[in-house]
């Protein structure tokens, strides 16, 4: 099997002609090899608020940190007094522009062109809603809401103000996933009859965020298959490229509970009798491995080793991240098996599984004259008539940078497609749209409904 080049592969498939790229239209930028220079030729940077300066707040205020001429952070609302400091000082926001809350910002006039939606779950909603009434544009963190009506509600607001809102679906910006969708609708696999879509959400990652962490308790935050794999729905839908009519779902929430919990086991892993026996102990993840640590501190202090230590001890000892895995609130689903039908009739599977020594998205497209399979590193394309297959392989792709932004490249893609959209006033420069991403959140809630005794669902949008 030969391996090509991106633009060898697209050449090959005919969606490359004459050196020039002939992507679907809403895909048509691109971004040559790399984000090390920024397509965008603003005369001035946008400005933009951080609303919750977090891991993402800190992501797209990395970009703006990178690319001076098309973003500048002017203001930063949150509550942890370190990553306040932190952000104020990354982007010498004056002290006057520092807030507590997101209250306490659109209590304001405005002051910037933008504002980020980098909050809790339960923090999307009424601050996107506010934001835009206010004038406003947003980027918003997915996902949306906490319910199919506060969804809603974002999309008939934004249509009643104009405002240019961005939902951070940001595979939709990985060129792994856009040349997949490119060969789609090429029409080189003919009718897409069936699709396979596999999140494995990797063994530790669903431990430390969905059993311990942040997003434990779905009434609080969100479902699972809003707060994880609202993605991979959003993918999905896209990919398809055609409305999903019915869907169900199964799936539960089976091991990490109390009679699962080992024998002389302590409430905390700093307490326990058999913790270093046991493959979901707090202790070897974040003291001895070192692993997810920025997510159990305000800030983390890698140049000063012996404070890095003293935070991680007494992290473990005050928060969730210090608990038995068997002994806390939680109730999300460690595994989801989903079905859905699409308006032409085809079929396709989405599976979450918490239970993986590995992660990285899985799909497999199989259409009427070719299929594809592909690992979110290479995806491998086999023509029927021909009997020939080829890989895109982003190791040796001339893509090969996009994935230090995160998300195969999609982080940094989007915030600038998104800022084109804010400086043009053109909605259309922008793929994930409030009424783009409704629907595949639709979905997701239904789901979730169908998991809880509802039964197969009809989506109406």
């Amino acid at each position: 099997m030969e391996k090509v080049t991106r633009r060898e592969a697209l050449v090959r498939l005919g969606i490359v002609a004459g050196g020039a790229v002939a992507l679907s239209a809403l895909n048509s930028r691109v971004w040559g090899s790399g984000y090390k220079d920024s397509v965008n030729n603003f005369d001035r940077p946008l400005t933009a608020i951080t609303l919750g300066a977090g891991n993402r707040g800190t992501v797209y205020g990395d970009y703006a940190a990178g690319f001076p001429d098309d973003l500048d952070i002017v203001g930063v609302a949150e509550p942890i007094v370190e990553r306040n400091d932190f952000h104020a000082k990354t982007h010498d926001i004056p002290d006057e522009n520092r807030f507590v809350t997101w209250e306490h910002v659109l209590e304001r006039p405005k002051f910037a062109d933008m504002v980020i939606v980098s909050m809790p779950d339960d923090l999307h909603h009424e601050p996107c809603i506010q934001a835009m009434r206010l004038g406003y544009d947003v980027l918003l963190e997915k996902p949306m809401a906490q319910s199919e009506a506060e969804c809603r509600e974002i999309l008939k607001v934004q249509q009643e103000t104009g405002r240019v809102v961005g939902i951070a679906h940001v595979l939709r910006y990985a060129p792994y996933f856009i040349d997949m969708r490119d060969i789609v609708l090429s029409g080189k696999l003919g009718r897409i009859v069936n699709m396979q879509h596999m999140e494995p959400v990797e063994w530790r990652h669903m431990m430390h965020s969905y059993v311990r962490g942040n997003w434990h308790d779905s009434t609080v935050t969100t479902p699972i298959i809003l707060a994880k794999s609202c993605h991979d729905l959003d993918i999905m839908r896209w990919i398809m490229d055609e409305p999903c009519d019915k869907i169900t779902g199964f799936g539960g929430l089976s091991f990490y509970k109390r009679e699962n919990a080992p024998e002389g086991s302590g409430d905390r892993c700093l307490d326990c009798a058999v913790e270093e026996d046991c493959a979901y102990s707090a202790k070897q993840m974040y003291m001895r491995d070192k692993e997810r640590i920025y997510a159990i501190m305000p800030v983390v202090p890698y140049d000063e080793p012996e404070k890095l230590d003293e935070l991680i001890l007494h992290s473990l000892k005050t928060t969730n991240y210090g608990r038995c895995a068997f002994k806390m609130e939680n109730d999300q689903p460690e595994h989801l098996a989903c079905a859905m039908e699409f308006r032409s009739g085809a079929t396709a599977t989405f599976n979450m599984d918490g239970f993986t020594s590995y992660h990285g998205r899985r799909t497999r497209l199989m259409g009427t004259r070719g299929d594809l399979v592909g690992d979110m590193d290479t995806f491998t394309y086999t023509d029927y008539m021909t009997r020939k297959a080829f890989s895109w392989d982003i190791s040796i792709s001339d893509v090969k940078g996009y994935e230090d932004s995160g998300h195969g490249g999609g982080d940094y893609r989007f915030v600038s497609d998104l800022l084109n959209a804010v400086y043009h006033r053109d909605e259309s420069l922008l793929t994930s749209t409030v009424a783009a991403s409704v629907e595949s959140h639709v979905m997701g809630f239904r789901i979730e409904k169908s998991r809880k005794g509802g039964g197969v669902q009809e989506i109406n949008i």
